[in-house]
C-alpha cells in the first residue's frame, strides 16, 4: 500500500481566519542505479505549497535554487552547507538501505526504495505563522514503513519489520526531541522566512484546461467519460461530473484522481464515470479554480456515439508513494507514473490537447536538518541513527 496520493500533504488553501502553508522536504534514494530517464539513484528536494523551491540529486551532487527568490533572499552559504547536508543523506540513505535489505533478507538482483518525507504546515495570520501539524514519515519499496506520532512524541511502526528501528529510535531521547522541536519550531519558522520571501509568486494563479475524453470499457454497452483539468496553480479546484445538472458522487461511480502534480510544477485532476452507451441523460464537467476565477462547464457532445480506441499516449497517472527514511528529520515522497490510453469520440466534446505527458519524475525535498538551517533558531544537530 502506498503511504500517501500525491501532494496530499501539501495542501494550500483557506483555513480558518488565515492561510494554510506547508514546507516539506522529500528524499528518494534506489539500492542501486536506474537506467530511466529523470530517474537519479537519489534525489532530495524543498516544496512550499507544493511548488519545488530547490533540489539535489546524485549526478550533480550540489543544491541548487529553484526559484529566483530563493537564489536572490538565501546566501551562497546556504547553497553550500545545503549541499553538503544532502551528500551526507546520500550517504546515510545508502547505509541503511543495505541495513533494511540485511533485515528483510532481499538479494541485490531487485532494486530497492528508501523514501523519506519531513515538513510541517502552519496557518498564517496577520503575517504570523502559527504551527497546524507536522509531518515526519518513512516509506520501504511503496510500503508504509515508520512515523513519528508528534503528538505523543514517539515513533509509530507501520509493518513488522520497522518495530525494531522503532524501539530503538523510541530509546533516543535527544532524537525525540530534535524530531519534535524541527517540527513545531524551525520548520515553521522557515516556512515562515519563505512565505515571506516568494509571497508574489505563491499568489500567482494560472487556470486549468479543461478536456473531455470517451471510450469504450471491456464491458460490452458502457462507456467510460473522463474529464481532465490541468496545468493549474496554486492545487484547489472542484471538479464536479454531472448527469442532467446533478453532481455525481462516488455513489454513482464516480472515481478520482485527486489532484496530482506534473512535471512542471502545476498540477492536474482526473475523474471518470462509466455510463451505459444507451443513456440519453446529458453528462457535464464542472470545474472551478477560484484562485485563476475560472469557472466552466463542458459537455460530453456525443452521449450515445460508439467511440473508437485511440491509440494516441493522452494523460499522464502519475502515483506518488511515500517512503521515510529516517536521518534525523526528513521524508522522501517517490513519484512514479504510467501511461493510459484513453479513447476519443468524434465529436468537439473530444477533441484538443491531450494533456501532460511529463514522463518519470522524482519529488524529493531538502533536509530538514541543522545544516541547512543557517542563522536558524534551532540549531542543534540531530542526532544521526541508523534504522
Amino acid at each position: 500500500m502506498y503511504f500517501f496520493a500525491v501532494f496530499v500533504l501539501l495542501r494550500t488553501g483557506l483555513a480558518v481566519n488565515g492561510e494554510t502553508h506547508s514546507l516539506t522536504y522529500i528524499y528518494t534514494a534506489f539500492s542501486k542505479p536506474v537506467d530511466l530517464p529523470g530517474i537519479h539513484e537519489f534525489t532530495a528536494m524543498g516544496l512550499l505549497d507544493g511548488r519545488m523551491i530547490d533540489y539535489f540529486d546524485s549526478d550533480n551532487q550540489k543544491k541548487v535554487p529553484k526559484q529566483d527568490w530563493m537564489k536572490e533572499r538565501l546566501s551562497a552559504d546556504y547553497w553550500d552547507n545545503g549541499t553538503q547536508s544532502r551528500q551526507s543523506k546520500q550517504q546515510w540513505f545508502k547505509v541503511n538501505i543495505n541495513i533494511l535489505k540485511e533485515r528483510m533478507r532481499q538479494n541485490d538482483t531487485d532494486t530497492h526504495i528508501l523514501q523519506w518525507m519531513v515538513g510541517c504546515e502552519g496557518d498564517r495570520k496577520d503575517g504570523v505563522i502559527k504551527f497546524r501539524r507536522g509531518m515526519n514519515m518513512y516509506s520501504y519499496d511503496g510500503n508504509d514503513f515508520l512515523s513519528f506520532d508528534n503528538a505523543n512524541g514517539v515513533w509509530v511502526a507501520v509493518t513488522e519489520a520497522a518495530v525494531q528501528t522503532k524501539r530503538k529510535w523510541d530509546e533516543v531521547q535527544d532524537l525525540k526531541e530534535y524530531t519534535k522541536g524541527y517540527l513545531e519550531n524551525e520548520c515553521i519558522n522557515w516556512l515562515g522566512k519563505f512565505i515571506n520571501y516568494g509571497q508574489k509568486q505563491l499568489e500567482q494563479a494560472i487556470p486549468p484546461e479543461v478536456h473531455l475524453f470517451k471510450k469504450n470499457t471491456k464491458v460490452e454497452g458502457k462507456i467510460l467519460l473522463t474529464c481532465l483539468a490541468t496545468g493549474f496553480l496554486p492545487k484547489d479546484i472542484t471538479l464536479n461530473m454531472k448527469r442532467n445538472g446533478h453532481i455525481l458522487t462516488e455513489d454513482d461511480g464516480v472515481v478520482s484522481s485527486g489532484v496530482r502534480p506534473n512535471g512542471d510544477e502545476t498540477f492536474q485532476r482526473r475523474d471518470s464515470v462509466e455510463i451505459l452507451q444507451s443513456d440519453v441523460f446529458t453528462y457535464t464537467c464542472e470545474v472551478i479554480h477560484q484562485a485563476s476565477k475560472l469557472h466552466v462547464e463542458e459537455e460530453w457532445g456525443c452521449r450515445v456515439c460508439p467511440c473508437r480506441e485511440s491509440s494516441r499516449v493522452v494523460v499522464e497517472t502519475g502515483i506518488m508513494i511515500g517512503i521515510l527514511v529516517p536521518v534525523g528529520v526528513g521524508v522522501v515522497l517517490l513519484v512514479l507514473y504510467g501511461r493510459e490510453r484513453i479513447g476519443a469520440c468524434e465529436d468537439k466534446g473530444s477533441q484538443g490537447n491531450n494533456g501532460s505527458n511529463n514522463g518519470p519524475v522524482v519529488y524529493q525535498l531538502a533536509p530538514l536538518g541543522s545544516v541547512e538551517s543557517v542563522n536558524s533558531s534551532w540549531s542543534r544537530d540531530a542526532p544521526i541513527t541508523d534504522f
